[in-house]
């Protein structure tokens, strides 16, 4: 636990120092955009973050190389050296794109390559699925599959970047839940080390985010950009996927979690679902919206999950913390299920089952309160208009 603790300590350090350097010399030399229509925000503001964010990953990882408990993440080195390829390949043209907009085309078949590279030249891969011991015999389907869920999951985190903290916040949440799920099935597993590439990737992201969230927080001072927000989604999907192909295969075996429980055997695949869930909605909202009115599926709109929070009357800032609030309740509520599973434990199964019962009454009560605050208000507001018309400024005229 000492050196994934190093790790974070070190990613964050170099992410946040390097952020600075990045908003500095981003106001210097004005490399920010106009505003756009759909922003949020009424001041111009760098988004540039992602270099720093993606600096500071890659250099948690080369420097792993020298530290003899990261050993066998570097053994064979193709599959690190990939995820590092593909991640700089989709830095550079978010940062193009945060500068210059490109067409939704290019960047799409960008994805598609870095999820090829860290598909077919780093062979992580889903090999099974979930469904009746599903087994993926061709491996053309497997790398098909393993492809589209990467690009699946970077544009549903990029989706939801449009608030001060959110995207920050919500992955340093669910990255920090899945930390703690495969820390614990690693070691359950019965491994001779507790060593996890998946582990190390979450790890690497905690720290990224909790390096950036200082300038991003609201009001920002420096936006992550599609270059932070992609490279977010690729490494949260690559460590997923590391985690269902390097770890022990006993420890997705029914029998071994007991087919009485509640999800079973699915929790290992339900929860790294979970932790992405929100991003996952309003990615599928998204694309159903703009398919639905004839545009392209990437084309940009207002009509986000953020963006209706605002128009329910939340403001800014309390609008993330309540996204926080669903993310952790969610993730929280399937890996205290997972661990009830694991001890064998019904109570604890019982009272993770109402954790998340009584965490999401209240998030839908918190959800919806400035709504009905504001509709009482109107309310009141005509009722008095109604009982108490108001006179007019100046009496009529007489006709002459």
């Amino acid at each position: 636990m000492k050196q994934y603790l190093f790790t974070i300590i070190l990613t964050a350090a170099v992410t946040f120092a390097l952020s600075w350097a990045v908003w500095r010399l981003s106001l210097r030399f004005k490399l920010y955009p106009g505003i756009r229509e759909r922003d949020v925000h009424k001041t111009p503001t760098p988004r540039l973050g992602g270099v720093a964010m993606f600096i500071g990953i890659a250099s948690a990882v080369l420097i792993s190389a020298a530290n003899p408990f990261f050993e066998r993440m570097w053994s064979p080195p193709n599959t690190l050296w990939a995820i590092l390829a593909a991640a700089l390949l989709i830095a550079v043209v978010g940062v193009i794109d945060d500068l210059i907009d490109l067409d939704w085309m290019i960047k799409l078949a960008a994805q598609f390559l870095a999820a090829g590279i860290i598909s077919v030249g780093g062979g992580l891969q889903i090999l099974s699925l979930p469904v009746g011991d599903m087994i993926l015999v061709s491996s053309w389907v497997s790398i098909s599959i393993t492809m589209f869920a990467i690009v699946v999951v970077m544009n549903a985190v990029n989706f939801i970047d449009g608030l001060d903290g959110l995207v920050a916040g919500v992955c340093l949440i669910a990255n920090g839940v899945f930390f703690v799920y495969a820390y614990i099935l690693t070691r359950d597993s019965g491994a001779t080390s507790y060593f996890n590439l998946a582990t190390f990737l979450a790890a690497v992201l905690i720290g990224a985010c909790l390096g950036f969230l200082p300038l991003n927080w609201s009001p920002a001072k420096l936006f992550m950009g599609d270059s932070g927000a992609l490279v977010l989604g690729l490494l949260m999907a690559t460590s997923t996927i590391a985690l269902t192909t390097q770890g022990d295969v006993n420890a997705f075996d029914p029998e071994r979690f007991g087919r009485s429980q509640l999800l079973g055997a699915f929790i290992p695949i339900v929860l790294p679902l979970v932790i992405v869930m929100l991003p996952l909605l309003d990615f599928g909202l998204a694309v159903s919206r703009r398919m639905r009115a004839g545009r392209s599926p990437f084309s940009p709109d207002r009509k986000h999950l953020h963006h209706r929070m605002l128009d329910l009357g939340h403001r800014h800032r309390d609008a993330v913390l309540i996204f926080y609030a669903w993310s952790a309740i969610i993730s929280l509520t399937v890996l205290l299920m997972y661990i009830a599973g694991r001890q064998d434990w019904p109570g604890g199964y019982l009272a993770a089952v109402a954790f998340g019962v009584v965490g999401i009454v209240a998030c839908l009560i918190i959800t919806r309160t400035p709504l009905s605050v504001r509709r009482r208000a109107a309310e009141r507001r005509a009722a008095a208009a109604v009982s108490h018309p108001t006179r007019p400024d100046t009496e009529p005229m007489e006709p002459r």
